[in-house]
């Protein structure tokens, strides 16, 4: 491992955590609300969730860097605002690998909601406990193991995100050069590369190694509430 490869790894290890750890809250806001509401609106809501699942990366990357690019809508805005400018920085890699792993941590936490028995919800409800109260002191602790596994889900799709983030951020070393794009880079280089070995063998084992903690994480949620 050169010094070079070490900095891909920790640069997408770097996203891939930020991705998860931002995106999570919101997937278990969407998860929850899709499950247990019919409101005015909800097959939009449920459209726009799963969208990124089925569009191509490139043209998610597209339309990123359309919005949030320097001279776009929300781009200009968060740079005038804030300071902020995300395209071709890596904050803009986490936020593209967060938008690509956001339709399989909803479906993860919308799965666990449902299969959450609505009565325990109801009888509280009925004891006067306000559904703020209920959804963290009853909903919550039963759905550990569906977040913990969209956790994870989204931290392994956000690791090997491709398409979207070299549309919206492309692969500046150092910068945004994730281990896809450590790996399409090497493989335009004539003739067998290391490199590809490495990262390609890291990918899997950061992604075996993300599955079998999750299922650890899982049981151990599911000892303790029994």
């Amino acid at each position: 491992m050169t010094p070079e490869l070490w900095s891909v790894v920790a640069l997408s290890l770097r996203v891939s955590l930020v991705a998860m750890v931002i995106t999570l809250p919101l997937a278990v806001a969407v998860g929850y609300a899709l499950a247990r509401f019919q409101f005015r609106g909800w097959h939009l809501v449920n459209g726009l969730a799963h969208l990124p699942l089925v569009l191509p990366p490139v043209v998610t990357g597209y339309i990123l860097l359309i919005l949030f690019g320097r001279n776009g809508a929300l781009g200009a805005w968060l740079f005038d605002t804030f300071g902020i400018v995300l395209a071709f920085r890596w904050t803009g890699a986490a936020l593209a690998a967060g938008v690509m792993a956001f339709p399989l941590m909803v479906r993860a936490i919308r799965l666990a909601v449902d299969a959450v028995d609505p009565k325990l919800e109801e009888a509280a409800a009925t004891l006067g406990a306000s559904r703020l109260r209920i959804f963290v002191t009853i909903t919550l602790p039963l759905i550990v193991p569906g977040v913990l596994a969209a956790a994870v889900l989204g931290f392994a799709k956000a690791i090997g995100e491709f398409g979207a983030t070299i549309t919206f951020v492309a692969a500046i070393p150092g910068e945004t050069l994730t281990i896809p794009s450590a790996i399409y880079a090497e493989l335009q280089i004539p003739g067998d590369s290391p490199a590809v070995i490495t990262l390609v063998g890291l990918s899997v084992a950061l992604a075996f190694g993300a599955l079998v903690v999750s299922e650890a994480l899982a049981r151990r949620v599911r000892r303790g509430q029994q």
